[in-house]
């Protein structure tokens, strides 16, 4: 089956050096896995990078990370009524854009939801109040966050996006401007392979046997990131099959048959935010809202054989 392609509206600047190499490394972080291949000198030592790579994403999990008790969100999550927290930069970029997600898509997003992740069982071990989040609930003034008390902040539907695009910018820092960044299946390219050409990824499909067109997206400048129901699927006791995507306006599971949604942008934090809330909002309004706001998305849809595609107006113009 003949792949899709898309591209961006703009490829400018020049090819790798002669003479440099395709490399790549790989590992484990934030409980998946990390990879990125980059264009360099053939007698670039690995070694300095790894390490580099490594102490941001320890960085980052010592911020972000509800998994690890002694994490910044974890005491902000234990802190009494009332405490203030002045929040690093990283920390700050993340909460600010989950602010603003939530308040676009009206809850569909919600970084308080972290009580809501934990009960149905996604989330940290140990019992909590199931309590309905809501974001609007926070005092943030966009560097200092107050605990109005009880309150349990959730970052992970947006933190490994921001880790991707911090992983690009510390390779760029380093002197590799050409390059492809992955967290857990969400990337961001920039430049170009020695070849001169772009870095070329598929979207990733909802099941082996979707039998959908392969869809081909050249990474130039570019990020993408995924949400789909068949990402830590969970059964309970009746053995429904329940998504790990929560809908924080209803407090449970979604349900309405979306399989995946996936968004390209400039920003993998941005992208990774924006698929999580179309995912919640079900297709008919997941795509009246991509459009009005200009997201380039791919929505897949459950149907009763198979399954159907449909795409937002900012994602068709990049079809070559």
């Amino acid at each position: 089956m003949q792949a899709r392609v898309l591209v961006p509206l703009q490829i400018a600047g020049t090819p790798p050096p002669w003479g440099q190499t395709l490399q790549t490394l790989a590992g484990d972080t934030m409980g998946t896995t990390w990879s990125v291949a980059f264009i360099a000198p053939p007698e670039l030592r690995h070694e300095p990078l790894r390490a580099a790579i490594a102490a941001l994403f320890a960085e980052i999990i010592a911020q972000m990370s509800p998994w690890e008790p002694d994490s910044l969100i974890s005491r902000i999550n234990r802190a009494e009524a009332d405490s203030r927290w002045t929040l690093p930069p990283g920390f700050t970029a993340v909460m600010d854009a989950a602010c603003k997600i939530a308040a676009a898509s009206d809850g569909a997003f919600d970084p308080s939801s972290g009580a809501l992740v934990r009960h149905w069982g996604f989330g940290p071990p140990g019992a909590v109040e199931p309590t309905r989040p809501d974001w609007r609930a926070l005092a943030w003034d966009g560097d200092t966050l107050t605990q109005p008390g009880g309150l349990q902040l959730d970052l992970s539907a947006i933190a490994k996006g921001h880790a991707v695009d911090r992983l690009s910018e510390l390779l760029n820092e380093l002197g590799l401007p050409h390059h492809l960044a992955e967290i857990g299946g969400e990337l961001r390219g920039a430049g170009f392979k020695p070849e001169g050409q772009p870095w070329w990824v598929d979207l990733e499909p909802p099941a082996a046997d979707a039998n959908l067109q392969p869809l081909r997206i050249a990474l130039h400048g570019l990020a993408i990131a995924s949400s789909g129901d068949y990402r830590r699927v969970r059964f309970d006791a009746q053995g429904r099959r329940l998504s790990h995507t929560l809908d924080p306006r209803r407090g449970e599971p979604i349900a309405h048959g979306l399989a995946s949604v996936s968004v390209v942008h400039e920003s993998a934090m941005w992208a990774d935010g924006w698929s999580t809330a179309l995912m919640v909002m079900g297709l008919a309004d997941g795509l009246r809202f991509a459009t009005e706001l200009g997201l380039a998305a791919r929505f897949v849809q459950r149907e009763a054989q198979g399954f159907s595609e449909h795409f937002s107006p900012a994602l068709q113009d990049l079809l070559a």
